[in-house]
């Protein structure tokens, strides 16, 4: 058995020799005077030795431990050589999987499921935030590292980016545990360190007199036709802003006098279809009939191959004069789900399927879409009746409202 007094007195040779400590331990003294523990043992009938460092960064006590540990390895059948090195493949592994690699497959994976291409947009956007992390190995990452980076979204007052932000790192992460990346979240361990932003509901105009005006104010709109029309038709569809501006022609039955959005275009991922009145359907035509052509039916500007953008309709309200406030482009929602439910004329449950809320049960759900379609359609005529008597009249009209039972 050596010692360290014994150790430290070798002196180097003319070529490399071997001193035993025992259990197949000992050290191989260089020429250079470089002295390098060494392993000994026999797998299946064959030597091999296992490099366990160098005196004096290992010390006598740490190598024996090593010895021991490679001799235990061997007791349960595993090579030490072997499983160091595959302990080092694993290092290397992990550290050129960053989060940076395993977001960007996350966003693959997502853009084969189908995902809008705002939500594509915005996941990558997301990443270019989390730079401060993204060329980390993400198995190393700690929520110290991560909540620094998200707080310094929050200090620039970005609240609500900052809670998305976490949300969308967890995701990664998560799908780094399912493809054996990571073992640890360190996002969900984050869950209450941010401020909650206060909920800010859409600015949207409910009192039908000043509906009237809007409605008035839209037809004296004097920018692009594309616009003008979107303006016209979104108070009467309920569709989000983002459904409407990207609808297609091809969505649109003119027979079956029936707007079919697709899932993929819809909030809650399912398939809505949008009852035609006798207005829309006239709107509709005439829209058509523009000399532009394109497979949207509002196309931008500079190119017919995509659609207006998620702010055009904004933008043209604060044109006519209403301040972001008084009145959006989401807006349009609020004003139907107030004023439909408080005529007391239609069952509240076909007003949530013609504003496409989605019912977690999805039987109830498929109930709801064919028992209220007809009330729907009689809804929708009413509806578009309504506000061209409000635009046209400027006054509230004298519907008998009744309250339902």
């Amino acid at each position: 058995m050596l010692t360290n007094v014994e150790i430290r007195a070798l002196k180097p040779a003319a070529r490399p020799f071997k001193v035993p400590d025992g259990d197949g331990l000992y050290l191989l003294v260089q020429p250079s005077g470089a002295l390098l523990w060494r392993f000994r043992y026999k797998v299946f009938g064959v030597e091999r030795k296992l490099s366990l460092g160098s005196f004096p960064e290992v010390t006598l006590q740490q190598a024996r431990h090593k010895r021991d540990e490679a001799r235990a390895e061997l007791t349960d059948g595993f090579d030490p050589v072997e499983q160091k090195r595959q302990k080092q493949l694993e290092a290397e592994l992990a550290a050129k999987t960053t989060f940076e690699l395993v977001a960007n497959e996350y966003i693959e994976k997502m853009e084969r499921e189908g995902k809008s291409a705002a939500t594509l947009k915005k996941a990558r956007w997301f990443l270019e935030l989390l730079s401060g992390i993204a060329r980390r190995p993400i198995a190393a990452i700690t929520p110290h590292e991560l909540l620094d980076v998200l707080k310094r979204v929050e200090r620039r007052g970005h609240h609500e980016t900052a809670v998305r932000l976490r949300s969308f790192a967890g995701r990664v992460f998560r799908y780094g545990f399912a493809t054996l990346r990571t073992e640890k979240n360190p996002a969900d361990i984050l869950r209450g360190a941010l401020t909650v932003p206060r909920v800010k509901h859409h600015a949207a105009i409910v009192q039908p007199k000043k509906v009237g005006e809007l409605l008035r104010a839209i037809e004296d709109y004097k920018g692009r036709p594309e616009t003008l029309y979107a303006l016209r038709i979104a108070p009467h569809v309920f569709l989000r802003p983002g459904e409407l501006r990207q609808a297609k022609w091809s969505e649109i039955d003119f027979a079956e006098k029936v707007w079919r959005v697709p899932a993929e275009r819809m909030k809650m991922k399912q398939a809505h279809a949008v009852p035609l009145s006798r207005q829309v359907l006239y709107l509709l035509q005439d829209l058509r009939s523009l000399a532009r052509s394109s497979e949207f039916l509002f196309p931008a500007l500079h190119t017919t191959l995509r659609p207006i953008s998620d702010n055009t309709l904004n933008v043209a309200l604060r044109r006519l004069g209403f301040e972001h406030d008084e009145m959006t482009s989401h807006g349009f929602r609020a004003m139907a789900s107030t004023l439909l439910n408080e005529s007391g004329l239609w069952h509240p449950d076909a007003i949530e399927r013609a504003l496409a809320h989605g019912e977690r049960d999805r039987v109830r759900a498929a109930y709801h879409r064919g028992a209220h379609w007809d009330e729907r359609v009689r809804m929708a005529q009413w509806w578009s009746d309504y506000l061209d008597q409000l635009r046209v009249g400027g006054a509230v009209i004298k519907a008998k409202f009744r309250k339902r039972g």
